[in-house]
């Protein structure tokens, strides 16, 4: 069975760091845009692909302008909707409401918000859909986590777990089929 690389870029920094912005549509900061362009400057990939929101399609768009390769959006790939906490500061939400969050992201999601399963359901949507050719996609860190729980069979804790700082790169070697599956071949900051 043959394999191809998956490369997923988190969006660059954005104008409101350190809050829930899910799917607020936050501006990102120039400088973040270039992180990005940095992070993906030497990838061997044919197939480039953002997420809708502004801070994954800018960083998305300059990278297709420097590369030459042709930009898809795809709303699928977008963060996870933190519903009423969306804008927040995390200290700015009921403790007790985070925590359980945290510990169970399906079962208490958000007030209004994304349950855990369904950003994982629709990011196995747009895996399954994505070409057998080396493929980046600038997206967000939830986004991020919700492919290596579909890919890697990581729990939510697990993929919680990960440290995935702005402009930060994760590099998959995925192997198609029934059940798809994943080696994580780099994680770039």
């Amino acid at each position: 069975m043959s394999s191809v690389l998956l490369h997923l870029l988190r969006h660059g920094e954005p104008e409101r760091a350190g809050r829930f912005i899910g799917h607020t549509d936050a501006t990102p900061l120039p400088s973040g845009i270039a992180a990005c362009v940095a992070q993906a400057r030497e990838l061997d990939v044919a197939t480039l692909i953002a997420s809708d929101l502004s801070r994954a399609q800018h960083a998305g768009a300059a990278i297709s302008t420097v590369r030459g390769i042709p930009l898809t959006i795809d709303p699928r790939w977008r963060e996870l909707d933190f519903g009423q906490w969306d804008g927040l500061p995390p200290n700015a939400v009921d403790s007790d409401a985070l925590a359980r969050f945290w510990d169970d992201p399906d079962g208490c999601a958000p007030p209004g918000g994304e349950r855990w399963s369904d950003l994982v359901g629709r990011v196995a949507e747009a895996l399954a859909n994505l070409a057998a050719v080396p493929t980046l996609v600038v997206t967000h860190a939830g986004a991020m986590r919700a492919a290596l729980a579909v890919l890697c069979g990581f729990d939510a804790r697990q993929s919680w777990a990960i440290d995935l700082p702005y402009a930060s790169l994760l590099s998959l070697r995925v192997w198609r089929g029934e059940t798809p599956a994943a080696q994580i071949i780099g994680l770039r900051r």
